[in-house]
């Protein structure tokens, strides 16, 4: 399935679950991400370098070589990569992401979560307990769990609409609490 269309069915999971950030805290720019790279690839890992902005603390990251924006997220105490992404409206996780988070579901628990150009997408809804990003922490956050054809988990707005401000500048995307 291509990743695209995954990634559209995501922003649609989101609404399946009530969750929903429309005209939420965030300065969204033209220039968001919205792909990223295939699982295991070597691309450099980039952490989120932190900042005081005068207001508040602020995490800035570099934008990939791909174009795309990652930060290292920690979940529950565990730290895993995921691709920034402004247009998903909640934390979906793959389903090797969520299972080195521990998190276990069963066959008959994965339904559709969101309906896709080549059919429905399937998944499992979730609540993280705790996320964090640099210095951002925010607990209960919404999650869907895509068991199969997603390639990178994606930080979407369930988390970043906790947080202050999201804005891209100068290949830089800057996030405050």
């Amino acid at each position: 399935m291509d990743f695209r269309i995954v990634l559209a069915c995501v922003l649609i999971a989101g609404a399946a679950v009530g969750v929903a950030s429309p005209g939420g805290p965030l300065d969204r720019q033209a220039d968001g991400a919205a792909t990223g790279p295939e699982a295991g690839s070597d691309l450099p890992r980039l952490a989120a370098a932190q900042v005081d902005s005068g207001w508040a603390s602020a995490a800035v990251l570099q934008r990939d070589g791909d174009g795309h924006f990652y930060a290292d997220v920690v979940v529950d105490g565990q730290s895993f990569r995921m691709l920034v992404d402004t247009g998903a409206t909640v934390i979906a996780l793959t389903g090797a992401d969520a299972e080195a988070m521990g998190l276990t579901w069963h066959d008959d628990e994965v339904r559709p979560v969101a309906q896709g150009a080549s059919g429905p997408v399937e998944g499992v809804n979730i609540t993280l307990s705790r996320v964090a990003l640099g210095d951002h922490e925010a607990s209960q956050v919404q999650a869907i769990i895509i068991p199969e054809g997603l390639a990178v988990s994606l930080l979407g707005q369930s988390f970043l609409g906790t947080l202050g401000s999201v804005r891209i500048a100068d290949g830089r995307m800057i996030l405050e609490s």
